[in-house]
């Protein structure tokens, strides 16, 4: 492993201020592009990936909520995050979890236990508010490591 596949990695194993600053590393590198049609979408060229579609469109969401994105590559080696999000100063890395059933939320987030500390929920406006509530407490009693669900539900930032 080179590069940023190499970056990604040694991120499961860093916390604190090292982490935080090898995501910095991270975003600033040369192979990240803007997108012409979104100048604070930034990404690797991998739109060739099935999840790109969905990933961009998370992205834009993101971004008309005041977030610069940097989309991340998928190695396949290896389970990661797919965004880097940075607003006003703040850089977070977040696994993407696109809700498109009625009753799949906290599968969803079990599948994300060891790709992030941090979870992106796009979903639906009309999903069940307190099935929602009830996954993410049961997403935190199983994984300690959890810090924050985000979620978009329609075009709202919960």
């Amino acid at each position: 492993m080179n590069g940023i596949t190499a970056e990604l990695a040694l991120l499961k194993t860093l916390n604190g201020a090292g982490f935080i600053g090898l995501l910095k590393q991270i975003a600033s590198r040369n192979e990240f592009h803007a997108l012409e049609s979104d100048p604070q979408i930034f990404t690797v060229g991998g739109d060739q990936d099935a999840d790109y579609p969905s990933l961009l469109s998370a992205a834009r969401k993101a971004v008309e909520l005041g977030y610069k994105v940097y989309i991340l590559p998928n190695p396949h080696d290896f389970r990661t995050a797919d965004f880097i999000f940075v607003r006003r100063g703040v850089y977070k890395l977040f696994d993407l979890k696109t809700i498109s059933g009625r009753t799949i939320v906290g599968s969803r987030l079990i599948e994300s236990i060891g790709q992030a500390n941090r979870v992106l929920l796009n979903m639906p406006a009309g999903y069940s508010t307190r099935l929602l509530a009830a996954d993410i407490r049961s997403y935190f009693e199983a994984n300690q490591e959890a810090l924050e669900v985000l979620i978009f539900k329609g075009k709202r930032e919960l």
